[in-house]
């Protein structure tokens, strides 16, 4: 049954037309977001997850891609094709970390006299702690001891990477020229199409805001229903508007702009976001300059929002509620 209802799966040949196809839609959006005339958009594959963004969106004067979640061996492989990349929440703990350190030194030694000699002694190095087995040489036991070999040594250095495998503390940013060789690097990545399951031998899906080439219109399913809530002193009707689908941000942003006049500036809206997708909303690093987007086919407000830099960091919205014209969330 699943060769016959999935006939890709065992085509070589069809799914290398597929991935052919895909790969010009692929580039197509890419050049529109380049050109400022696509927001953003978004790779949806097997293991991971990649949001595209224009310059001017989120803060950043460059255009950004976030990739969400990730693996050491992804990782690895992306620093082999030379791409460079960040890792901004291990790098914001590492920051805090640091600067909690500092203040606690601070405090511990107000004439900052001692603070100054211990900031001049070395660090231990990785290097010490693992290579250095001088003193077993002068207890005489160096060969009854079993060292550590270098693929221990270099995991044991790596650890704290590879512990957020998976997590959304595993998001990579790539900035700038580096987005164009992860273009590349996206549509000769092995790990991108499903080897096993229904979307085995696909290619990943494309969600933008924008028509690119190859590219197909969707409608989101509505459904309304109705009833009557019992309040203090009566009833009152109640009605509600379920959304499914991939509800994009500037989709999102639509429906808010509409039920607010719609509903005399009082409506609720229940959002069930996709998990690992949550870790996208981590700011990109700010610029002075900064970068006015073109409207791109959506509302001016919208655009005004997704410019603002995240705030959300590795949470998301899931009630949103306005009330007398005001809003009030909770993540």
């Amino acid at each position: 049954m699943a060769g016959k209802a999935c006939p890709w799966a065992q085509d070589q040949a069809l799914q290398q037309v597929l991935m052919s196809d895909w790969s010009v839609s692929f580039t197509s959006l890419y050049n529109l977001l380049r050109a400022r005339l696509c927001p953003y958009f978004y790779v949806c594959a097997a293991q991971f997850s990649v949001l595209f963004r224009a310059a001017g969106l989120a803060g950043s004067a460059v255009p950004t891609a976030a990739i969400a979640p990730t693996t050491r061996g992804l990782r690895e492989a992306m620093r082999s094709e030379g791409i460079e990349f960040s890792l901004p929440f291990l790098e914001e703990g590492r920051s805090r970390k640091q600067k909690n350190s500092e203040e606690s030194l601070e405090e511990e030694t107000p004439g900052g006299g001692s603070s100054v000699e211990d900031a001049g002694e070395p660090a231990p190095s990785d290097d010490e702690d693992d290579g250095s087995f001088s003193w077993l040489e002068e207890m005489g036991v160096q060969d009854k001891v079993k060292k550590p070999d270098t693929i221990s040594i270099q995991l044991r250095k790596e650890k704290h990477e590879v512990q957020v495998d998976h997590r959304p503390e595993s998001l990579v940013l790539v900035r700038g020229s580096n987005t164009f060789t992860l273009l590349n690097f996206l549509i000769s990545c092995r790990s991108l199409v499903a080897a096993a399951g229904p979307q085995a031998g696909l290619p990943p899906t494309l969600l933008a805001p924008v028509a690119f080439r190859g590219g197909t219109m969707h409608t989101l399913k509505a459904r309304t229903l109705s009833g009557r809530a019992r309040l203090q002193g009566g009833f009152e009707d109640v009605f509600s508007l379920e959304v499914l689908g991939p509800v994009l941000p500037h989709s999102l942003h639509a429906l808010t702009l509409l039920l607010g006049p719609a509903q005399r500036g009082s409506f609720r809206a229940l959002l069930s976001p996709h998990e690992p997708s949550a870790a996208f909303n981590a700011a990109p690093p700010q610029e002075g300059v900064q970068q006015e987007l073109p409207p791109c086919g959506l509302h001016p407000r919208t655009v005004d929002q997704l410019s603002q830099s995240p705030t959300l960091g590795k949470s998301c919205l899931r009630l949103l509620e306005m009330k007398d014209y005001c809003y009030t969330w909770k993540l």
